[in-house]
């Protein structure tokens, strides 16, 4: 029995027939109409020859890793790093015809397969970044540095691309507030306390893994947060443009996008991830929330209770104009 604050989804596919019957399979080559905020039942290398050419503003990647891992049943085997990177370049060249040619690519990995990928990548696009990511997360080990870290490769179709800075913008706290003429600068100064809208670097250490508490949390071993895909989806699209995940997992991508007002599609081999993608589908109906994101910035990791004293301060001011 879980607990009742437990609230990771893992419903099984037969509790979930429901959810199922909403994702679809491909037979033949698709419209975009077809395709448009569905997730798709099917094996990535197979569907993705029928879907339309050029059709994606942008594409996060979430492949699997170069490790033994079990999928619930689907299992992946860690191989050379020379045939791992035959497999990167195989989906690779998969996805390149999905993309617009102003389309911006995001790659998911651990530091053993970053420079197999890497070399891939600039093969085929131009990468423009590395970003790293730090799991508070992660097994001890006694005789080497625990592995804390995580990797997102940056690329881009060409030198015409989308990068919104100003909506990843991080809200961190001032410890030395500088102020000119007694006024603060640069910073703002609330009844909650001082704070900075900071733009956005390459080392990203505000981000939690979903864990059983939180309503995004699902049974699947290597879901990215919410968050984390919140900012590769505010920076590199656009309202109402279409994002793709050939990867799905438990749909965090999919889940993302559309609470962030964009369109989707995912394609998802095993049907215990699409049952789980689609209940959360269906729960952004209504809660559209996403952790350590709210009033238009990225807040720093453990600020829930300043977030909340800012919203309502904010509202309080509202109701007085």
């Amino acid at each position: 029995m879980k607990s009742a604050k437990n609230r990771t989804i893992d419903i099984t596919v037969d509790e979930g027939k429901i959810y199922l019957e909403r994702c679809i399979t491909l037979k033949e080559k698709a419209e975009i109409s077809a395709i448009t905020d569905k997730t798709i039942c099917g094996d990535t290398f197979e569907t993705i020859k029928l879907l339309p050419e050029k059709f994606a503003d942008l594409i996060i990647v979430d492949p699997p890793y170069n490790l033994d891992k079990d999928f619930h049943g689907n299992k992946f085997k860690k191989t050379t790093d020379d045939f791992y990177g035959e497999y990167t370049e195989q989906w690779v060249q998969a996805v390149k015809p999905c993309m617009k040619d102003n389309a911006t690519i995001y790659v998911c990995c651990d530091w053993q397969s970053s420079s197999a990928i890497y070399e891939v990548l600039r093969k085929y696009f131009k990468v423009q970044n590395r970003i790293t990511w730090q799991r508070e997360k992660g097994r001890g080990a006694l005789s080497n540095w625990k592995n804390g870290m995580e990797d997102i490769w940056f690329a881009t179709n060409s030198n015409e691309y989308t990068f919104n800075v100003e909506d990843v913008k991080m809200r961190r706290r001032v410890v030395a507030p500088y102020k000119v003429n007694g006024k603060p600068k640069d910073w703002e100064e609330t009844a909650s306390g001082n704070f900075r809208n900071t733009y956005p670097s390459n080392f990203w250490d505000d981000i939690s893994i979903p864990y059983w508490s939180m309503p995004e949390n699902t049974a699947h071993p290597t879901q990215k947060p919410e968050k984390l895909l919140a900012k590769l989806i505010l920076a590199s699209s656009n309202a109402g443009e279409m994002v793709f995940d050939p990867f799905a997992g438990s749909g965090s991508t999919a889940v993302t996008a559309k609470k962030l007002g964009r369109n989707y599609v995912g394609i998802e081999q095993n049907e215990q991830y699409c049952v789980w993608a689609e209940k959360r589908l269906e729960m952004a109906e209504k809660d559209k929330s996403i952790q350590g994101y709210a009033d238009g910035v990225f807040w720093e990791r453990n600020t829930a209770s300043l977030q909340k004293s800012v919203r309502e301060s904010s509202i309080k001011e509202k109701r007085s104009e």
